[in-house]
């Protein structure tokens, strides 16, 4: 198997694996205990969190273990929402947004705020004048995610925090493709909420956190008892937060060597692909792109005919994000750029991983150009291009 969807989930890493063991077994304690063997589970869980805030440049007592990245997203906005509606009740985001921020921003308006969700550019960026003039007197939030998970674009998060805090407004961040892919700084990137995922970067699937700066009025997300210092209550879930430690200890290590290795062969790709293959196209930002992703739409062919055949091939990628995976409907993202709906039904997403090498590439590339071949030799819209470019 040739594994190309890193953007969905991850392999966990065996030394995160073997962190984790421990306390399944050996270190069960309840992390909120009062007796020794309880605190052993605690300190795990505090040098977990001291890991993941020098990540970010943060304080400790500003990460906060969630179940995920979806839960991270949710308690954000619906938290800002609840505890600022008195000031305002004015959300800001983009149309290129995940499902986690889209249908909480939904399910806000439903409940009487009011969203604006800014328009990207063919590459994905938002235009940062839009932003500017999308802000009124009773906006709270600006919720813009750090990189696609879809076409990898990275925005200019920088300046995007930046007007925000000029503005007064608070700022979260999805940054659940980014965190471990590239640097974060949470203040010289103006950030007041991030949200990030385990499974993302080799750790386990279940876990994740949101960053709250210090001073913000959030409140619980959970209520029962007393963890996460009274804002998420329910027992710890110490093996998964062990991993994400360990998790976010090995990615940060490794960051720039990773990264460098992903871009030569995520360019080695997308070159190939380009050239190799007529009537395709590359999604996103050439430059400003995850290390990893390499996205691209093929004409003249339905994007779930080519994984099927490529799955049959032994190779795994996607069409876009594993949230909305069975849906009929094309990327909302693609959609966004101005692609019309033909070519954005053609899309294939794929994300490396450390394992890749040159050689999975090369199986792909071959398989991707065979498949698109035969799609389009079976397709009467190709056909008849043809004969009009004849």
């Amino acid at each position: 198997m040739i594994y190309l969807d890193n953007a969905a989930t991850t392999k966990t890493d065996p030394r995160v694996v073997d962190a984790m063991l421990p306390y399944l077994s050996e270190h069960y304690g309840n992390a909120s205990s009062v007796y020794e063997f309880g605190a052993r589970s605690k300190k795990a869980v505090t040098d977990a969190r001291e890991i993941i805030a020098k990540a970010l440049s943060a304080k400790d007592n500003e990460i906060y273990f969630t179940a995920g990245g979806t839960e991270a997203d949710n308690w954000a906005i619906k938290a800002v929402a609840e505890a600022y509606r008195t000031k305002g009740k004015h959300i800001i985001t983009t149309k290129i947004e995940h499902h986690a921020v889209l249908h909480t921003c939904e399910y806000l308006e439903a409940a009487g705020f009011e969203v604006t969700y800014l328009d990207v550019d063919e590459n994905g960026f938002i235009s940062l004048d839009q932003l500017r003039a999308a802000i009124r007197p009773d906006t709270i939030l600006i919720s813009v995610m750090f990189a696609n998970n879809e076409i990898g674009t990275i925005q200019d998060i920088r300046s995007i925090g930046k007007i925000a805090k000029e503005a007064g407004i608070l700022f979260h961040t999805d940054a659940v493709q980014a965190f471990g892919q590239v640097p974060i700084s949470v203040d010289e990137y103006h950030i007041d909420l991030l949200s990030a995922s385990g499974h993302k970067l080799n750790g386990p699937k279940g876990i994740g956190f949101l960053y709250i700066r210090t001073g913000l009025k959030i409140r619980s997300f959970l209520h029962g008892g007393a963890q996460e210092r009274k804002r998420r209550a329910g027992t710890e879930n110490v093996p998964a937060i062990v991993g994400l430690g360990k998790a976010v200890e090995l990615a940060h290590a490794s960051m720039m060597e990773r990264a460098m290795r992903e871009m030569q062969l995520r360019d080695y790709l997308l070159i190939r692909i380009l050239k190799e293959i007529p009537y395709s196209r590359i999604n996103g930002s050439r430059t400003s792109r995850l290390p990893n992703n390499a996205s691209f739409c093929f004409q003249f062919i339905e994007g779930e005919s080519l994984l099927i055949m490529l799955d049959m091939e032994g190779i795994c990628g996607s069409s876009g994000s594993a949230c909305t995976s069975g849906s009929l409907d094309p990327s909302h993202v693609l959609l966004a750029i101005g692609l019309p709906h033909e070519i954005a039904h053609g899309s294939l997403r794929l994300t490396l991983g450390g394992d890749t090498t040159k050689e999975d590439l090369d199986i792909t590339i071959e398989a991707v150009k065979k498949i698109v071949a035969r799609l389009r030799d079976m397709s009467p819209l190709y056909e008849d291009f043809m004969k009009k470019q004849n």
